[in-house]
């Protein structure tokens, strides 16, 4: 049995909760610890207290954490969607995308890194998406979202730079999860353009990504498959 915890935030989500399940039926973790809205005790990825409130729950109380992976995001509501063109812009909306996908997991990496192993390999993952890819956007759309997701790389990037000077064997990076069959993407399942994974299928093939990284690629989005997203 391993001597290190894992960190799922967003363990409920489809992916989230697929991700738990796989690390904890991995030797290399002693521990899985799992929060969400409803976890004790709770954490809402928009709100910074019940972050740092959760963090504050594993100080000193649990193997050493060397990994933790946030696993939220929002690209939908009952009331909203990605937007199709400049005329559905809505300010609202635009701050509620970054408020979910970049500021809520940057705040995690705030609370959370300080907390986790200060010497050794550790890995701090982030579910960012390919549409955040600026050079390789060619269809436009989805303004919120995109926008929100390549704020969030940028997170990533900076981080990963501090990070690094604090413990050279860090990781962080952002992971492309692919079109998985979960609450997230169903409203999109007409597209066929997308080959679909169930949550499993896509947990297996993150973390096997993220235990084939290096210190060096520390800062970079990778897809699913391992493949580099470009900036």
């Amino acid at each position: 049995m391993g001597e290190s915890s894992a960190v799922i935030i967003g363990a409920r989500g489809g992916i989230g909760a697929a991700l738990a399940e796989l690390l904890e039926n991995d030797p290399n973790y002693a521990q899985v610890i799992r929060f969400h809205r409803e976890s004790a005790p709770p954490l809402d990825i928009g709100n910074e207290a019940s972050i740092a409130a959760a963090a504050a729950s594993l100080t000193g109380a649990h193997p050493p954490i060397s990994l933790v992976i946030v696993a939220t995001g929002l690209l939908h509501s009952t009331q909203k969607g990605p937007e199709k063109s400049l005329r559905e812009l809505d300010p609202d909306w635009m701050m509620e995308n970054f408020r979910i996908n970049a500021v809520g997991p940057a705040l995690v990496a705030k609370h959370f890194l300080p907390i986790m192993a200060k010497q050794g390999p550790i890995c701090f993952a982030a579910l960012s998406a390919r549409v955040s890819s600026i050079s390789d956007n060619r269809l436009g759309g989805w303004h919120s979202y995109r926008a929100s997701k390549s704020a969030l790389n940028m997170f990533i990037r900076n981080i990963a730079i501090e990070w690094q000077r604090k413990n050279p064997q860090s990781i962080v990076v952002g992971l492309h999860p692919g079109t998985v069959e979960t609450a997230l993407s169903a409203p999109f399942k007409g597209n066929p353009a997308h080959e679909r994974f169930t949550p499993i299928r896509a947990a297996g093939d993150m973390l096997a990504t993220l235990h084939r990284l290096k210190p060096e690629q520390s800062g970079q989005i990778f897809a699913y498959d391992g493949s580099l997203i470009a900036p």
